[in-house]
């Protein structure tokens, strides 16, 4: 695959946004964390579809969905 040398800083990046979604999910900030955990679930979908783990595959997608749900659902009600 032609993004296959991007997989570890692929990875890195996803551990950085994984560690800023936590700190915004401890502080309560809870639009915060959904925006950090959406590019955190889109990086782990390429990941799973790289190396063709279905299971890690379906499930971000279905996580990256709800967060989609929830960020526009933050701006529709407010």
């Amino acid at each position: 695959m032609t993004f296959a040398p991007l997989e570890q800083p692929l990875k890195w990046s996803a551990f950085v946004l994984g560690f800023c979604s936590t700190i915004c999910v401890v502080q309560g900030w809870q639009l915060a964390a959904m925006i950090f955990s959406l590019p955190f679930c889109l990086i782990w979908i390429y990941c799973g579809w790289l190396r063709n783990e279905p299971q890690l595959k379906y499930l971000n997608v279905m996580f990256s969905a709800l967060y989609i749900y929830g960020i526009a659902r933050y701006f529709i009600v407010t």
